[in-house]
């Protein structure tokens, strides 16, 4: 499927992404989740919060594989990349206009409403950033939120769940995850 690793699309905490194609030609990009924490939690949590969310601006996992240790998630491909590559110009070479970068922030906010309050569960992502936004091909360069290893899912009745330990990446986590003694967070969590 992916003509033995050779295309690698990216890199993130849990393993390598790389560029597949299906048997009818359609690209995929396939993640290796090679770094696996908690007997594999990340994994069964990507695929079970992913596998609830039918939305446009959430990318869609088409399948995944466990064989013994390795595990593999297939996701659309996504062309353009990650936003990160448009977020630094001098060194990417690349330009957003700033309609463009509008429409990219708006989507973003209506996939971040759907998580929270779209869906038959509220799930928090804990790692939105740029690195997590797609972009397709299309000329509107619509985008997609990937990776939900970090996600936590709780019902729609609840205003806040528990957490054990700060999730995310370093520079993009929430402040509350940092300061005072407790963990309860809320869906603004992602939006700080």
């Amino acid at each position: 499927m992916t003509s033995k690793f050779k295309c690698q699309l990216g890199q993130g905490g849990f393993g390598n992404v790389y560029k597949g194609w299906l048997t009818n030609g359609t690209p995929v990009a396939v993640k290796l989740m090679e770094k696996s924490y908690n007997d594999g939690e990340e994994f069964c949590n990507e695929v079970a919060t992913i596998g609830m969310i039918h939305h446009v601006s959430v990318v869609r996992l088409l399948g995944f594989c466990v064989e013994g240790s390795r595990r593999a998630l297939v996701y659309d491909f996504m062309e353009n990349g990650s936003l990160e590559k448009f977020t630094d110009t001098i060194v990417a070479g690349h330009c957003l206009l700033r309609e463009r970068l509008y429409d990219i922030a708006l989507g973003t906010a209506r996939g971040i409403e759907y998580l929270h309050q779209g869906c038959d569960r509220r799930i928090i992502h804990f790692d939105i950033k740029p690195h997590n936004i797609l972009l397709n091909r299309r000329v509107s360069l619509h985008q997609r939120f990937l990776i939900f290893g970090l996600a936590k899912s709780f019902c729609k009745e609840r205003s806040s769940v528990t957490i054990i330990e700060g999730k995310g990446t370093i520079s993009y986590i929430a402040p509350e995850l940092f300061y005072g003694n407790s963990k309860h967070v809320s869906h603004k969590t992602d939006v700080s």
